[in-house]
């Protein structure tokens, strides 16, 4: 389950952080949410620099929900940055946005995005959201191994 594990949330509009948080403690994942306000926090929280160095406190996610639209290094910036680091090249990311513009949905894709999605406007909504996605990233999406653990797995060989 999701609660076990570890969300960062990447999003620069306080009501939208609010949000949330709410909907993700209705749907009982009280726990998992990591919040960063910009893209440049991501990138720092990420890279484990500054305040983030605690892993203990700050663990590396398993997922992150990534705002588009943020001042200074914004969505499509953090995108870019993590599909170039091999470390962390095959993390999963959401791309949670109110911008519904198909310009932005094929950049996020072309850029490695795994998912987009528009925020609802409703809490209701938004409950119903997480939920669906709660079950969608822990029970049914199968991850990738992270870079750090892949092992070179040979063929297995019949000499019949």
């Amino acid at each position: 389950m999701l609660d076990e594990k570890s969300i960062l949330l990447a999003e620069d509009d306080p009501n939208d952080v609010l949000l949330l948080e709410r909907a993700f403690q209705k749907a009982g994942l009280r726990n998992s949410l990591k919040i960063v306000h910009d893209g440049e926090q991501a990138i720092d929280y990420l890279s484990g620099r500054g305040i983030y160095a605690d892993r203990e406190q700050y663990p590396l996610p398993f997922l992150i929900l990534l705002d588009l639209k943020m001042p200074g290094t914004d969505g499509f910036e953090v995108l870019q940055w993590l599909r170039a680091d091999p470390e962390l090249k095959r993390l999963l990311v959401v791309v949670l946005t109110s911008s519904n513009l198909q310009s932005d949905v094929d950049r996020a894709y072309e850029l490695g995005a795994n998912s987009y999605l528009v925020k609802p406007v409703g809490f209701d909504e938004m409950v119903h959201l997480v939920q669906r996605f709660e079950i969608y990233w822990s029970e049914i999406n199968r991850t990738p191994s992270s870079p750090g653990s892949l092992k070179t797995e040979r063929p297995e060989t019949s000499l019949v």
